[in-house]
Order: structure tokens, then sequence, then C-alpha cells
């Protein structure tokens, strides 16, 4: 997609009349009804999405967006942004814990470089999309540009493309850049709002003393943005990161192309509140993996009305917690496609 503002074009249809079969399907199963809980509403959501009573996932994909953010400047972080490279290794050599998850789940990972602030373009294995060299430091200015955020948005947008042309049917978007939450809690708060101070956790794992100046510098940040971000697109020009642009293009146009998506922790959701904003009709193709120890996930998983599949106090990132839920996925309609009707097994439904 090269269009200006492509993210505005229309989201693809649900099928009305195979959700309504599904439900049908669900009521004649060997069980009282609902008694499956959020795995009944699993199966009828892909069977809606599919077009299809019994849907099937047989090309799951996660692609892992890195990128790094220019506020790590000023100690929000409790790691060097060299991490962040060293973690792309990682994740091609197949030593993280998504790519692990993904291993187990015979699933597609990719790894896109959209802007590190060490070079990373030596790296095989990494798709080098890179827009800039990390973020501006956003306590001090615009995050990116206009361009570099629609530049971004794309990127996001060319993958799901390619998956769409390999047959992909359940996407995962990951992230990996050091002072991603600082970006996320920023542009959250201005999504929604809301203080960030309400919505700023650990990270990394910044406690005590350095929690309390990263919320100062992220007040701070969010005060200067405040008046510029007008639109949720300014919004995370001024405060957003590469990788979280290129997550919300990737819902975007996942939506648009009838890929439903697994949504993963607090800065995959970040993403999935700027791909709604943008586009309302992206939230019908979203699925939320689990709930992050994070506590500005649960504001955004209210404000999206998202219903996490697990809750394990995960806040890894990187998908992780969405590929550990893609699992009770496979489950939900394995059970929906294979549980026999009450008319099958002979046994009467008590109606």
């Amino acid at each position: 997609m090269t269009v200006e503002f492509w993210w505005q074009q229309a989201t693809a249809p649900l099928s009305a009349e195979t959700q309504q079969q599904a439900l049908e399907r669900q009521s004649q199963l060997t069980k009282p009804p609902g008694s499956l809980g959020q795995l009944e509403d699993v199966a009828v959501a892909f069977a809606a999405w599919q077009g299809q009573v019994k849907p099937q996932i047989n090309n799951p994909q996660c692609v892992v967006f890195a990128g790094d953010h220019g506020v790590v400047a000023q100690g929000v972080s409790a790691f060097p942004q060299a991490v962040t490279v060293e973690m792309l290794k990682n994740f091609v050599a197949g030593g993280a814990a998504i790519s692990v998850l993904a291993r187990f789940h015979t699933m597609g990972l990719s790894v896109v470089n959209c802007g590190t602030a060490f070079p990373a373009d030596q790296l095989s294995g990494v798709i080098q999309r890179a827009v800039m060299p990390g973020t501006n430091d956003f306590s001090q200015q615009a995050a990116m540009s206009h361009e570099q955020a629609q530049q971004a948005l794309q990127i996001g947008a060319e993958q799901i493309e390619r998956l769409h042309g390999e047959g992909c049917d359940l996407f995962i978007a990951g992230e990996m850049g050091i002072g991603n939450t600082s970006a996320a809690s920023c542009l959250s708060a201005l999504l929604l709002k809301q203080d960030v101070n309400a919505l700023v956790g650990p990270g990394t794992g910044v406690q005590g003393e350095a929690l309390s100046h990263k919320q100062q510098i992220l007040a701070q940040s969010c005060e200067r943005a405040r008046a510029l971000a007008d639109s949720p697109l300014a919004a995370l020009e001024q405060v957003g990161g590469l990788e979280i642009a290129a997550m919300a293009g990737a819902y975007l146009r996942a939506a648009q192309l009838g890929i439903p998506v697994l949504v993963d922790g607090f800065i995959a959701s970040s993403a999935a509140l700027l791909a709604v904003q943008l586009n309302a009709g992206t939230r019908d193709w979203m699925l939320f993996g689990h709930s992050s120890a994070e506590p500005g996930h649960r504001a955004l998983l209210t404000a999206l009305d998202g219903k996490p599949l697990v809750q394990l106090g995960m806040r890894l990132g990187e998908g992780s917690g969405a590929a550990v839920a893609v699992g009770l996925v496979q489950q939900a309609l394995a059970l929906h496609n294979q549980m026999a009707t009450f008319a099958e097994a002979a046994v009467q439904s008590g109606n």
C-alpha cells in the first residue's frame, strides 16, 4: 500500500451468517451452553473471520518489529540501547523466548529492523527497513516527523501483505526496543487522555527512585506534546516509536486483508489502540492474548474492550504472551470442530 492515508480504507467484512451457524453448532455440542467460556467465543469469532463453520489455523505468523527510543538518554531504562541489536541476533539465532514459542507452535517468525540506535544492517536473517537510527528524544522534541511516522506505518503494512501472500491465517506482532514502555506509556496517555503516571510501570525493571524519575520525565514529555497531539497520528509523531507504528500499520492492514490478529501485551496494545483510533473497523479483527503485569495494560484493555485469554504476570514483550495463547486458540477450534453434537452422540440435550 502506497496510497496516502491507506489506513482509512475499509476493513474486511465479517460473515454474520457463518457466525450464527457457529453459535448454533456450539448450542448443539455435548456440553452445557457456555460451559467452555471464552473458548466458545474464540471459535465463533474465527468462524466469522474465515467464513466457515469449522475454522482452522494452518499458518500462524509472528513478526517482531524493533526500534530504539531517544528518550533513553533521560535515564528511563535499566538497559542500554546496545541490547536491542544483541536481541535481534538472539531472535534470529533462536534463543529468545518468542523464538522458542514460535518453534513450539510451528509458527513462522520474522524480525524487522525499523530503526535501531546501533548499526544492525550487517545482521543476516533480519529484514532491514530502518527509518532512522532510533527516534528523537521526545522529552525535548517530536519523536519523528510526519513522513517518518507514515513510513513506519508502511513497514507493518508491507509485512502483512507479504504474509497474506503466504497464506497467513493468524498474526502476532512482537516488539523489541529499549525504552519502548516509555513510548507506549506516553502514547497511551495521549490517546486515552489520561495521566501518564497512572500507566507507567517498571518496563525492563526500573524500580524505586529510578521509577520516580521515569514518571517525572514521561509526565514532562506528555505535557510538552499534549497541545501538539491533536490527532492519533500526531500523537504517534510526538511520543511514539517506530516499532509501535509498524505494529499499528500491521494491525490495520491485517484487518483490511481479513487476517485475525492476536494482540500481545502493553506495548502491542498501545499500537492496537492507535490502529483502532485510526480505523475503528480494525477492532473487529482482534483477539487479546494475555493481561500484562505492566499497570497501563489494564487501561488499554478496558478502552479496547479486550478480554485477554490468559493472565500469567508476563511483561516480556516480543509477542511472547500472545504466542503462549496460540495453544488456547488452537484448542478452542479443536473443541468446536471435533466435539460431538447431542444428535451424533445420541445424548439427550435436556432442551
